[in-house]
């Protein structure tokens, strides 16, 4: 199962435009959780999924993007951008971030320390 922490309390961060991010493309966002790959697919729609492979830790910010999936660059794993759960017959699951755009600008949702929340 996606690691969702959508309900839990998170600190948003612009991260920039989407227009800076090619369509069918990603960008990688270091963060102290991390680097978390930003996905912009190709109608627009924006992710934020951990820049790792469940399979073998491959940089999923240098895979293929499709519909709202991602091929791994290493071993062609598929990994879905909403959920970050392998398709097919793999099994694993990269965490998930929540993200918005608002007026142009990503905004990334990072969980917030335990002493912040």
């Amino acid at each position: 199962m996606a690691q969702d922490i959508s309900s839990i309390d998170v600190s948003w961060i612009e991260v920039g435009k989407v227009a800076d991010i090619p369509p069918a493309g990603a960008r990688v966002v270091k963060s102290s959780q991390g680097d978390i790959a930003v996905f912009r697919t190709a109608d627009d729609a924006v992710f934020a999924v951990r820049d790792r492979c469940p399979h073998a830790g491959g940089p999923l910010s240098q895979g293929i993007v499709h519909d709202a999936r991602v091929t791994c660059p290493l071993h062609n794993w598929v990994i879905d951008l909403a959920s970050g759960a392998a398709t097919g017959p793999d099994e694993g699951c990269a965490g998930t971030y929540p993200v918005r755009v608002e007026d142009g600008v990503i905004l990334l949702g990072l969980k917030l320390p335990a002493a912040a929340a």
